[in-house]
């Protein structure tokens, strides 16, 4: 079961936005990053296309590694480690480890 997934809120704990906050927009299992809104900009150029008339410089989301970002748990409001737990039901769910909360 993969730790971070889409909609999550995570804060990155390396590189260049270390401190730093935002929702996940893709999660790319494959390669094991994630793309996060608003973060880890990197410059692109861009040759003048029909959807882009303007061309030149751009500014887009540049993945961040899995093992560089950490979930924030919705009841603690903190960067936290995250557990598997079964339900009765016999299906896993996310919990936070310290106040042992399931992630939405």
């Amino acid at each position: 079961m993969i730790r971070i997934k889409k909609n999550d809120t995570v804060m990155i704990i390396k590189g260049k936005d270390n401190g730093k906050s935002g929702r996940v927009m893709k999660v790319l299992q494959a390669a094991g990053k994630a793309i996060v809104e608003g973060r880890n900009f990197v410059k692109k150029h861009a040759h003048k296309t029909q959807k882009n008339p303007q061309g030149g410089i751009i500014q887009i989301e540049s993945p961040i590694a899995l093992s560089n970002l950490m979930p924030v748990c919705s009841k603690c409001n903190k960067p936290v480690r995250i557990g598997i737990a079964a339900g009765k039901d016999g299906k896993k769910t996310r919990i936070c480890i310290k106040c042992k909360e399931a992630l939405a």
